[in-house]
């Protein structure tokens, strides 16, 4: 299995454990907001039942006084009995016997009769709300009473209240909840799918960065080593020869063990900096000292090459750097510069300041960079001309070390053309 589909196994893997946990929390939300709206629009007709229990349960007990003329003649003649004491019309109530069968001469209405005679009775349910319905089309809720008078005599009866309009209303509720749960549910899937495929990008992008990285410095690395081991064995199948005969060989080996020796260190550079573990003592420093400092040298070598270098350093101000980082950045610059410029060409290194920034420009005159290499030319490994860049030893890592550098000062590096000719490099720190 290669590492591309590793990576997508776990972007899936990740997308599944964010949907399963985001489809339980809005389950549990989805759940909550259902008993709660189910409680609150039956909580009026559990209320009314609650109380005509109560008022029927007193009834029987007013009954009961009655019947052993407990309460005043008076009081007697003033009492009227009604719907078994119920005071709610919407309630019905039937009245049963010990047995649980319905006493017709409680119903109000006769007619009620073959409604509710197919509804079961259970002794269990007592004081307890629960759900009966008729034929699947008419809904009620009800709650079931006993009495047991001085006598012995049992007492039980089934209140009822019609719900048809809350079941309705429940039903779009239910509905409407399924649906935007659904929906819910989907988008939640696209999102944290979405959402772990961004997480991951960055994840994706520097390991097909570290992959690359690796490639490029085998590459780089393999091609100095093999002219090494050419050249070694060469010299093994002459082992009388004098070292001024094979002194060219020894010449090459040399130069590419340097080469080697500059990628190996570039690369550590690069690596401490990617690790965070590149350390920058920042100082007040002047810049134009610094710059004439790293410029001495190459004053010298390039006149030697009939090129000029001159210096417009207008910096008024001390600037917060690195010293020892900047030298390091001076010289990738220059380096470059001269490697790219031809007899006659000049290099020119400014500085200035402005509100709080401080300014570097290098300046050349020589073959300029396309508009696509400078797209690219901070990228590791990145050579515009391959076939140049090697014959001068060049590695590719050069400027991604002087962006790392300038990074680091929390600055900036821009390229852009020097007209007519020639490339300009803008650092701001």
């Amino acid at each position: 299995m290669n590492e591309r589909k590793k990576i997508n196994i776990q972007l899936l893997k990740n997308t599944s454990i964010n949907f399963i946990l985001y489809a339980i929390i809005f389950t549990i939300f989805a759940a909550l907001l259902y008993m709660q709206v189910n409680y609150y629009l039956y909580k009026t007709a559990d209320s009314d039942l609650e109380k005509s229990r109560i008022e029927w349960i007193t009834e029987k007990k007013k009954q009961e006084k009655i019947k052993n003329n407990i309460i005043g003649i008076e009081e007697q003649s003033n009492y009227q009995a009604t719907n078994l004491g119920i005071s709610n019309i919407n309630i019905i109530a039937i009245e049963r016997g010990e047995d649980g069968s319905i006493n017709t001469n409680s119903l109000i209405n006769s007619s009620y009769l073959k409604y509710f005679e197919d509804i079961k009775f259970n002794e269990s349910t007592l004081n307890q709300i629960y759900e009966v319905s008729i034929n699947n089309k008419y809904y009620y809720r009800a709650i079931n009473a006993k009495y047991r008078d001085d006598s012995d005599n049992t007492y039980y009866v089934q209140l009822l209240i019609n719900v048809d309009s809350e079941k309705a209303m429940m039903k779009v509720f239910s509905n409407t909840l399924i649906l935007g749960f659904s929906v819910i549910i989907v988008t939640i899937l696209i999102l944290t799918y979405i959402l772990n495929r961004r997480a991951m990008d960055p994840i994706i992008k520097n390991y097909e960065k570290q992959t690359e990285f690796v490639q490029n410095a085998s590459h780089e690395l393999r091609t100095p080593l093999t002219i090494i081991q050419a050249k070694q064995e060469m010299l093994l199948r002459s082992p009388n020869s004098k070292i001024i005969e094979k002194s060219e060989d020894i010449a090459q080996t040399l130069n590419e063990t340097r080469r080697i020796i500059k990628l190996v260190k570039e690369l550590m550079d690069l690596a401490r900096a990617d690790a965070s573990k590149e350390n920058v003592n920042k100082n007040s420093e002047d810049l134009n000292e610094i710059i004439k400092e790293v410029v001495g040298p190459y004053i010298e070598l390039s006149e030697m090459q009939n090129k000029k270098i001159n210096l417009k350093l207008d910096c008024t101000r001390e600037c917060n750097v690195d010293r020892s980082k900047i030298k390091q950045l001076l010289v990738i610059l220059l380096d470059n510069a001269l490697k790219y410029t031809e007899e006659n060409d000049e290099i020119i290194i400014c500085t200035r300041n402005r509100d709080d920034k401080c300014f570097i420009e290098v300046k050349d005159t020589g073959i300029g960079i396309s508009d696509e290499g400078m797209k690219h030319i901070f990228e590791r490994f990145y050579r515009e001309d391959k076939a140049r860049s090697r014959e001068n030893g060049g590695s590719g890592l050069g400027l991604s070390i002087a962006k790392t550098i300038v990074n680091m000062h929390g600055g900036s590096i821009k390229v852009s053309h020097n007209k007519p000719k020639g490339t300009i490099f803008i650092i701001k720190l």
